[in-house]
């Protein structure tokens, strides 16, 4: 594919669904759970959030966006049903409604060039606009993911063919995301394994430092406070052989991290403020040798 059809190409990411959240407590129901500031998500602006346990481990993450009187969770399909089950959990008496609307809408992605062509965007992280009635959000995480159309599946195939977009490899997507540092899939293999900090969620712009209390607050803001954070998530780089889930990584006899998600696109749980730990390093586990890779983004 040429440079040119490269900047046209749409990646339809199956592995998303869409909740919905609505209700007259919505805001104020997703402001005391998420990790990040409610208040930023307006009908021009969408952001990134996780949902943490009590202390402060991860659980979910998604994108938020503003849709009518309530909110677009924008998550990944493995971890759908769940976060569903538990923000039900979380309602109590809450004035809220939550639905999932994966047979109705569906995630789309294209490239950060192509967003800034069209009528109405802004190179403006999270920023967001309407095309059709269906919102397009520069990725609040990073510019170089491009940028997120959620659209209504009955539209789908027309909204692209007006923009001028061709449906690319989905795989194409996830190896740049992989390549960026920030995973593309497999979530629930991180569940509960580390803290929400650790996943360089400041730096993603999914933590707001200066918010009131959410769930997984507290220990949060004492890694931050106290510069605590000796442990980072971060990509690998499989060179040959095969990667297993939790298995220790080791530079001199010494422990420097634990591989997390494995798959095609593996990540790990490294102490990178360790001095045994060498990102021009090639590292081996049991049945495999690979390199951990520092993303241009995390200045570390």
């Amino acid at each position: 594919m040429n440079d040119a059809n490269k900047k046209n190409s749409v990646f339809i990411l199956n592995n998303r669904s869409i909740l919905y959240i609505n209700g007259l407590d919505a805001k104020d129901f997703l402001q005391n759970l998420i990790s990040n500031d409610i208040n930023k998500v307006t009908d021009n602006s969408s952001c990134f959030a996780s949902l943490l346990t009590p202390q402060g481990k991860f659980l979910y993450e998604f994108i938020v966006v503003k849709h009518k009187t309530g909110y677009f969770i924008d998550c990944e399909k493995d971890q759908s049903e769940e976060i569903l089950r538990q923000l039900n959990i979380y309602k109590i008496r809450s004035k809220v409604e939550i639905l999932n609307l994966s047979n109705e809408f569906v995630v789309a992605s294209i490239g950060y060039e192509k967003y800034l062509t069209i009528d109405g965007s802004k190179d403006i992280l999270g920023f967001t606009f309407k095309y059709r009635e269906d919102p397009i959000i520069l990725d609040p995480r990073n510019k170089d993911l491009g940028a997120r159309l959620i659209i209504n599946i009955e539209k789908l195939y027309l909204s692209l063919k007006k923009l001028g977009l061709k449906d690319d490899k989905v795989e194409n997507y996830y190896a740049r995301s992989h390549k960026l540092g920030i995973v593309p899939k497999n979530l629930n293999q991180l569940k509960n394994k580390l803290f929400g900090i650790e996943c360089n969620y400041e730096e993603l712009n999914g933590i707001d430092f200066k918010k009131g209390c959410y769930v997984g607050q507290e220990n949060t803001a004492r890694i931050k406070l106290k510069n605590k954070l000796s442990k980072r998530l971060l990509p690998i780089e499989v060179i040959k052989g095969d990667l297993f889930e939790d298995e220790i990584i080791y530079n001199n006899d010494v422990e420097i991290g634990k591989i997390l998600i494995i798959d095609e696109y593996p990540f790990g749980l490294i102490k990178y403020l360790n001095k045994n730990f060498d990102k021009n390093h090639i590292f081996k586990s049991k049945n495999g040798s690979f390199k951990i890779l520092i993303p241009q983004w995390l200045k570390i």
